[in-house]
């Protein structure tokens, strides 16, 4: 079992930055993939980023492209989503997710990909 506990939402106006971490405390034998999700009010939840294991692979939803970052630290077993020039149809709770990954270089961009998710962090960007 994979705990995930994700931190760093809030307020912020458009235009602002927020940074999420994504921290898995306790023992994490494997090699994970992961990836970032949000659920904005009254809607499904939807792909951001996802990063591989050996953190050499992301990839983005086009929305978020050259805005969002997605990085991981396996020493500190903590993912990190940089978020620059947030608008507000960013607002949204933001959620990571993990699965075991069969390649160091595989990333996941389906919600059924994924095996672990965190309690979600909101995020609220005014206009």
């Amino acid at each position: 079992q994979v705990q995930l506990v994700e931190s760093g939402g809030g307020l912020v106006q458009a235009g602002g930055s927020l940074r999420l971490s994504c921290a898995a405390p306790g023992r994490t034998d494997g090699n994970y993939a992961m990836g970032w999700f949000r659920q904005a009010p009254g809607k499904e939840r939807e792909f951001v980023a996802a990063i591989s294991w050996s953190g050499g692979s992301t990839y983005y939803e086009d929305s978020v492209k050259g805005r969002f970052t997605i990085t991981r630290d396996n020493a500190q077993n903590t993912v990190y989503l940089q978020m620059n020039s947030l608008k507000p149809d960013d607002t949204a709770v933001y959620y990571c997710a993990a699965r075991l990954a069969y390649y160091s270089g595989d990333y996941y961009v389906g919600l059924k990909d994924y095996t672990y998710w965190g309690q979600g962090t909101k995020v609220t960007v005014s206009s």
